[in-house]
């Protein structure tokens, strides 16, 4: 039989990488970077400097990257800012400050630090919910949103897989966290899309350089935002242009839960056929088109 002070020694030493794990940070890196008091940001620019601004938004477990197959066309029109939330890409990672409030004044500080006054934002799933609360915060900053598969409140998220689920239980979590590989990140990654593509190597990575605070913070807040008021209701009052993209095979959100946005006035919805949470990647034409139009469309007078 074990003895009592193996099991006492074994659960000390779980204890010990439980806690490790769990406060892990990492400090912000790249070829630009915003200073900013609770978190240093990862900025990204392409495009003329004094054309109208379109600031991009990924979602989670996401970065700047996700956004590579679309920006070229959308910066031949526009002043295009990309930045890496907290916690993802290669913005700081610190143990909290992963609210969906929190990120979206980060973002809001970004676009004051670059001088730009007015921007159309563009959000892709979590991000939708990050661009919602920037015009919340600085409705003098958003000219429009477009969300791209953003959950409109927690029921319309699918549930993932086991393994997924696990890694945010405490302990197991952070043991799972540890035999992270890119084989198994590629496999989580799998919802993420509907159409057969390539996926780039530094979007693996991304994943990867997250810390197990940032990976399994930033979904709770999401569901904590849309849980204490939908996105629909929120973007209803702001009074802002909307545009919501879906992908009708979408595996991590109900592509039907695009029809929560009805409620929003002048709302315009537009459902890709067979294509995922990912339309940046899986048809970036169309999306690209789509962003393009509606960026004429309700650009300020």
């Amino acid at each position: 039989m074990i003895g009592l002070g193996v099991v006492v020694a074994v659960a000390a030493a779980l204890a010990v990488h439980t806690v490790v794990v769990s406060q892990q940070t990492a400090a912000a890196a790249g070829e630009r970077i915003v200073q900013l008091p609770d978190g240093d940001v990862h900025v990204v620019e392409d495009g003329p400097a004094g054309a109208p601004a379109l600031l991009l938004i990924h979602g989670y477990a996401s970065s700047v990257d996700w956004w590579d197959s679309i920006v070229p066309a959308l910066a031949e029109h526009y002043r295009v800012i990309r930045l890496d939330l907290l916690g993802h890409g290669s913005s700081a990672k610190p143990t909290a400050g992963y609210d969906m409030p929190s990120q979206a004044r980060r973002a809001a500080a970004v676009l004051d630090k670059l001088g730009v006054t007015k921007a159309a934002v563009i959000g892709h799933s979590m991000g939708g919910l990050v661009a919602t609360s920037l015009a919340e915060q600085r409705p003098d900053l958003v000219t429009a949103l477009t969300l791209i598969d953003s959950p409109p409140n927690p029921a319309s998220a699918i549930q993932q897989s086991l393994i997924t689920r696990l890694v945010a239980v405490p302990v197991l979590g952070e043991l799972l966290w540890q035999f992270r590989t890119d084989s198994r990140i590629r496999a989580g990654l799998s919802t993420a899309f509907t159409r057969d593509i390539a996926v780039p190597d530094a979007i693996v990575a991304g994943v990867r350089g997250m810390t197990y605070r940032s990976f399994t913070e930033s979904p709770k807040e999401s569901r904590r935002y849309t849980g204490e008021r939908s996105l629909p209701d929120r973007l209803a009052s702001i009074g802002r242009p909307v545009l919501v993209i879906f992908g009708s095979e979408d595996g991590r959100v109900r592509s039907a839960s695009a029809e929560d946005y009805r409620i929003i006035p002048g709302v315009r919805i537009e459902m890709l056929p067979g294509v995922g949470h990912t339309p940046m990647l899986e048809d970036p034409q169309r999306t690209t088109d789509l962003i393009l139009s509606f960026a004429a469309e309700t650009a300020p007078k």
